[in-house]
Protein backbone atom coordinates (compact mmCIF):
# COMPACT_ATOMS: atom_id res chain seq x y z
CA UNK A 1 0.00 0.00 0.00
CA UNK A 2 1.54 3.39 -1.17
CA UNK A 3 1.67 6.11 1.57
CA UNK A 4 1.16 9.78 1.05
CA UNK A 5 2.17 12.72 3.38
CA UNK A 6 -0.18 15.75 3.28
CA UNK A 7 0.55 19.10 4.59
CA UNK A 8 -2.88 21.63 4.93
CA UNK A 9 -5.52 18.40 4.54
CA UNK A 10 -7.72 20.38 7.22
CA UNK A 11 -10.05 21.60 4.36
CA UNK A 12 -10.60 22.25 0.93
CA UNK A 13 -7.64 20.60 -1.90
CA UNK A 14 -5.45 18.96 0.91
CA UNK A 15 -9.12 17.37 2.50
CA UNK A 16 -10.52 16.28 -0.77
CA UNK A 17 -6.80 15.40 -1.46
CA UNK A 18 -6.44 12.58 1.24
CA UNK A 19 -10.32 11.84 0.28
CA UNK A 20 -9.69 10.54 -3.08
CA UNK A 21 -6.39 8.80 -2.22
CA UNK A 22 -7.69 7.03 0.94
CA UNK A 23 -10.58 6.12 -1.58
CA UNK A 24 -8.39 4.03 -3.94
CA UNK A 25 -6.05 2.06 -1.72
CA UNK A 26 -3.26 4.62 -0.58
CA UNK A 27 -1.91 5.05 2.92
CA UNK A 28 -2.88 8.73 3.96
CA UNK A 29 -0.88 10.62 6.23
CA UNK A 30 -2.78 14.05 6.97
CA UNK A 31 -1.25 16.77 8.92
CA UNK A 32 -2.71 20.25 10.05
CA UNK A 33 -2.66 22.54 12.96
CA UNK A 34 -5.35 21.36 15.19
CA UNK A 35 -6.05 17.43 14.06
CA UNK A 36 -8.37 17.17 17.50
CA UNK A 37 -10.72 19.69 15.48
CA UNK A 38 -11.03 17.14 12.54
CA UNK A 39 -14.32 14.42 12.65
CA UNK A 40 -14.41 13.35 8.99
CA UNK A 41 -10.93 12.27 8.42
CA UNK A 42 -11.06 10.46 11.01
CA UNK A 43 -13.48 7.66 10.04
CA UNK A 44 -11.00 6.62 7.42
CA UNK A 45 -9.35 3.53 8.34
CA UNK A 46 -6.34 4.23 5.97
CA UNK A 47 -5.74 7.47 7.15
CA UNK A 48 -3.25 9.01 10.27
CA UNK A 49 -3.57 12.57 11.46
CA UNK A 50 -0.52 14.50 12.68
CA UNK A 51 0.01 17.64 14.07
CA UNK A 52 2.13 19.79 11.76
CA UNK A 53 2.65 23.54 11.60
CA UNK A 54 5.03 24.20 8.27
CA UNK A 55 6.08 28.28 10.10
CA UNK A 56 7.82 25.87 12.73
CA UNK A 57 10.50 23.69 11.52
CA UNK A 58 11.32 22.07 15.03
CA UNK A 59 7.10 21.39 14.37
CA UNK A 60 8.27 19.70 10.56
CA UNK A 61 11.24 18.11 11.64
CA UNK A 62 9.67 16.26 14.35
CA UNK A 63 6.39 15.52 12.39
CA UNK A 64 8.56 14.20 9.25
CA UNK A 65 10.26 11.75 11.59
CA UNK A 66 7.09 10.40 13.42
CA UNK A 67 5.42 10.01 9.61
CA UNK A 68 8.67 7.54 8.57
CA UNK A 69 8.14 5.90 11.70
CA UNK A 70 4.63 5.09 10.38
CA UNK A 71 5.01 4.10 7.25
CA UNK A 72 7.74 4.45 4.10
CA UNK A 73 6.57 7.76 2.70
CA UNK A 74 6.10 7.69 -1.38
CA UNK A 75 4.37 10.74 -2.52
CA UNK A 76 4.76 14.03 -0.37
CA UNK A 77 2.21 16.55 -1.36
CA UNK A 78 3.33 19.85 0.29
CA UNK A 79 -0.49 21.87 0.02
CA UNK A 80 -0.57 24.21 2.84
CA UNK A 81 -1.04 27.80 1.89
CA UNK A 82 -3.32 30.84 1.56
CA UNK A 83 -3.95 33.63 -0.19
CA UNK A 84 -2.90 37.86 0.55
CA UNK A 85 -4.38 40.50 -1.70
CA UNK A 86 -3.49 44.04 -1.41
CA UNK A 87 -1.10 47.17 -2.01
CA UNK A 88 2.02 46.68 -0.93
CA UNK A 89 1.88 49.63 0.81
CA UNK A 90 -0.67 48.15 2.88
CA UNK A 91 1.15 45.06 3.94
CA UNK A 92 2.87 44.97 7.40
CA UNK A 93 6.24 42.95 7.35
CA UNK A 94 4.53 40.74 10.15
CA UNK A 95 1.97 39.46 7.33
CA UNK A 96 4.65 39.95 4.56
CA UNK A 97 6.91 37.43 7.04
CA UNK A 98 4.03 35.08 7.76
CA UNK A 99 2.82 34.28 3.93
CA UNK A 100 6.37 33.62 3.34
CA UNK A 101 7.04 31.22 5.94
CA UNK A 102 3.85 29.53 4.83
CA UNK A 103 3.75 29.32 1.08
CA UNK A 104 7.73 29.04 0.48
CA UNK A 105 9.64 28.05 3.52
CA UNK A 106 7.16 25.72 4.63
CA UNK A 107 7.70 23.78 1.25
CA UNK A 108 11.18 24.36 1.11
CA UNK A 109 11.71 22.99 4.51
CA UNK A 110 9.09 19.81 4.53
CA UNK A 111 11.07 18.92 1.52
CA UNK A 112 14.44 19.01 2.73
CA UNK A 113 13.15 17.43 6.18
CA UNK A 114 12.27 14.13 3.68
CA UNK A 115 14.93 13.95 1.01
CA UNK A 116 17.19 11.68 3.57
CA UNK A 117 14.24 9.06 3.69
CA UNK A 118 13.71 9.51 0.25
CA UNK A 119 17.27 8.96 -1.16
CA UNK A 120 17.05 6.32 0.73
CA UNK A 121 14.52 4.41 -0.63
CA UNK A 122 15.72 6.01 -4.16
CA UNK A 123 12.14 6.71 -5.38
CA UNK A 124 9.68 8.95 -4.85
CA UNK A 125 7.49 11.96 -5.72
CA UNK A 126 7.16 15.66 -4.35
CA UNK A 127 4.64 17.40 -5.50
CA UNK A 128 3.79 20.88 -4.41
CA UNK A 129 0.48 23.32 -4.67
CA UNK A 130 1.01 26.22 -6.75
CA UNK A 131 -1.27 28.46 -8.16
CA UNK A 132 -1.90 29.82 -11.49
CA UNK A 133 -0.65 32.71 -9.69
CA UNK A 134 2.67 31.19 -10.19
CA UNK A 135 2.36 31.26 -13.71
CA UNK A 136 1.14 34.45 -14.49
CA UNK A 137 0.26 37.87 -12.29
CA UNK A 138 -2.75 40.40 -11.75
CA UNK A 139 -2.58 43.38 -9.46
CA UNK A 140 -2.87 43.18 -5.42
CA UNK A 141 -1.48 39.86 -5.25
CA UNK A 142 2.34 40.52 -5.32
CA UNK A 143 3.38 39.10 -2.17
CA UNK A 144 1.83 36.06 -3.17
CA UNK A 145 2.81 36.05 -6.79
CA UNK A 146 5.93 36.07 -5.06
CA UNK A 147 5.50 32.80 -2.78
CA UNK A 148 3.63 31.02 -5.81
CA UNK A 149 6.28 31.85 -8.48
CA UNK A 150 9.43 31.18 -5.87
CA UNK A 151 7.83 27.71 -5.72
CA UNK A 152 7.53 27.24 -9.30
CA UNK A 153 10.97 27.99 -9.71
CA UNK A 154 12.80 26.15 -6.78
CA UNK A 155 10.80 23.37 -7.88
CA UNK A 156 12.04 23.21 -11.29
CA UNK A 157 15.98 23.43 -10.38
CA UNK A 158 15.46 21.23 -7.42
CA UNK A 159 14.19 18.29 -10.57
CA UNK A 160 17.57 18.23 -11.76
CA UNK A 161 19.29 17.11 -8.46
CA UNK A 162 16.26 14.91 -7.62
CA UNK A 163 16.70 12.79 -10.29
CA UNK A 164 20.24 11.79 -9.14
CA UNK A 165 18.02 9.69 -6.78
CA UNK A 166 15.11 8.96 -8.76
CA UNK A 167 12.57 11.33 -6.77
CA UNK A 168 10.60 13.56 -9.15
CA UNK A 169 9.03 17.13 -8.27
CA UNK A 170 6.10 18.26 -9.45
CA UNK A 171 4.10 21.25 -9.61
CA UNK A 172 -0.46 21.69 -9.58
CA UNK A 173 -1.17 25.05 -10.40
CA UNK A 174 -5.12 25.74 -9.75
CA UNK A 175 -6.98 27.98 -11.19
CA UNK A 176 -9.97 29.40 -9.04
CA UNK A 177 -10.92 26.49 -6.56
CA UNK A 178 -14.82 26.09 -4.69
CA UNK A 179 -13.54 26.08 -1.24
CA UNK A 180 -13.09 28.55 1.65
CA UNK A 181 -9.99 29.85 0.01
CA UNK A 182 -11.33 32.87 -0.44
CA UNK A 183 -12.73 33.09 3.25
CA UNK A 184 -10.36 32.03 6.24
CA UNK A 185 -7.66 31.32 3.58
CA UNK A 186 -7.65 34.23 2.25
CA UNK A 187 -6.53 37.81 4.02
CA UNK A 188 -6.87 41.40 2.50
CA UNK A 189 -5.59 44.49 3.19
CA UNK A 190 -7.29 47.43 2.14
CA UNK A 191 -5.14 51.09 1.48
CA UNK A 192 -7.05 54.35 0.17
CA UNK A 193 -4.92 55.04 -2.40
CA UNK A 194 -5.67 51.62 -4.24
CA UNK A 195 -9.54 50.94 -3.19
CA UNK A 196 -10.41 51.38 -6.77
CA UNK A 197 -8.59 48.96 -8.14
CA UNK A 198 -9.46 46.33 -5.15
CA UNK A 199 -13.11 47.25 -5.93
CA UNK A 200 -12.45 46.27 -9.18
CA UNK A 201 -10.34 43.21 -8.52
CA UNK A 202 -13.08 41.91 -6.15
CA UNK A 203 -16.14 41.96 -8.37
CA UNK A 204 -13.96 40.67 -11.41
CA UNK A 205 -13.61 37.56 -8.93
CA UNK A 206 -17.63 36.74 -8.85
CA UNK A 207 -17.76 35.89 -12.84
CA UNK A 208 -14.38 33.10 -12.04
CA UNK A 209 -15.56 29.91 -12.94
CA UNK A 210 -13.98 28.02 -10.02
CA UNK A 211 -12.85 24.05 -10.14
CA UNK A 212 -14.39 21.74 -7.70
CA UNK A 213 -11.40 20.65 -5.50
CA UNK A 214 -12.10 17.17 -6.02
CA UNK A 215 -11.54 17.71 -9.36
CA UNK A 216 -8.07 19.50 -9.03
CA UNK A 217 -7.60 16.63 -6.51
CA UNK A 218 -7.41 13.85 -9.37
CA UNK A 219 -4.85 16.57 -11.30
CA UNK A 220 -2.81 15.69 -8.26
CA UNK A 221 -3.48 11.96 -8.29
CA UNK A 222 -2.09 12.06 -12.04
CA UNK A 223 0.80 13.82 -11.18
CA UNK A 224 1.90 11.02 -8.31
CA UNK A 225 0.99 8.17 -10.49
CA UNK A 226 1.97 9.02 -14.30
CA UNK A 227 5.31 8.44 -13.77
CA UNK A 228 5.74 10.51 -16.52
CA UNK A 229 8.81 13.23 -16.48
CA UNK A 230 6.53 17.03 -16.29
CA UNK A 231 7.18 19.46 -13.75
CA UNK A 232 4.35 21.57 -14.36
CA UNK A 233 0.24 20.50 -14.06
CA UNK A 234 -2.06 23.37 -14.81
CA UNK A 235 -5.24 22.43 -12.69
CA UNK A 236 -9.12 23.40 -13.86
CA UNK A 237 -10.45 24.26 -16.92
CA UNK A 238 -9.70 28.05 -15.71
CA UNK A 239 -6.03 27.62 -15.76
CA UNK A 240 -5.25 25.68 -18.73
CA UNK A 241 -6.98 27.94 -21.01
CA UNK A 242 -5.17 30.85 -19.34
CA UNK A 243 -1.69 29.21 -19.28
CA UNK A 244 -2.64 28.70 -23.25
CA UNK A 245 -3.39 31.95 -23.97
CA UNK A 246 -0.29 33.81 -22.19
CA UNK A 247 1.80 31.37 -24.29
CA UNK A 248 0.10 32.83 -27.11
CA UNK A 249 0.06 35.87 -27.25
CA UNK A 250 2.92 36.00 -25.63
CA UNK A 251 4.21 37.62 -21.64
CA UNK A 252 4.18 41.46 -22.79
CA UNK A 253 1.16 41.04 -24.45
CA UNK A 254 -0.82 39.22 -21.87
CA UNK A 255 0.57 41.62 -18.97
CA UNK A 256 -0.55 44.58 -21.26
CA UNK A 257 -4.28 42.97 -21.27
CA UNK A 258 -4.44 42.54 -17.82
CA UNK A 259 -3.03 46.41 -17.23
CA UNK A 260 -6.29 47.66 -19.89
CA UNK A 261 -8.51 45.22 -17.74
CA UNK A 262 -7.61 46.95 -14.29
CA UNK A 263 -7.12 50.41 -15.84
CA UNK A 264 -8.66 53.23 -14.55
CA UNK A 265 -11.14 55.61 -17.07
CA UNK A 266 -8.21 58.32 -17.25
CA UNK A 267 -5.55 55.28 -17.76
CA UNK A 268 -7.74 54.27 -20.50
CA UNK A 269 -7.69 57.83 -22.11
CA UNK A 270 -3.81 57.77 -21.79
CA UNK A 271 -3.46 54.49 -23.28
CA UNK A 272 -5.61 55.64 -26.41
CA UNK A 273 -4.29 58.87 -27.01
CA UNK A 274 -0.32 56.63 -26.88
CA UNK A 275 -1.39 54.12 -29.55
CA UNK A 276 -3.30 56.56 -32.06
CA UNK A 277 -6.39 55.45 -31.16
CA UNK A 278 -8.33 58.49 -29.20
CA UNK A 279 -11.49 59.75 -30.88
CA UNK A 280 -10.04 62.17 -32.66
CA UNK A 281 -7.91 60.50 -35.33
Amino acid sequence: MPTIFITGASSGLGKATANLFAARGWQVIATMRHPEQETELTKLPNVRLLTLDVTDPVSIESTVQRAITVSAVDVVFNNAGYGLIGALEAVSDEQITQLVNTNLLGVIRVTKAFLPHLRAKKSGCIINTTSIGGLIAFPLYSIYHATKWAVEGWSESMSFELALHNIQIKTVSPGGIATDFTGRSLVVVEHGAYGDLLQKLMSGQENVQFSASEAIAEVVYQAATDQQDQLSYPAGADAIATCAHRLGVRPEAFRQEVASRFASDQEASLSRLRSGKNDGN
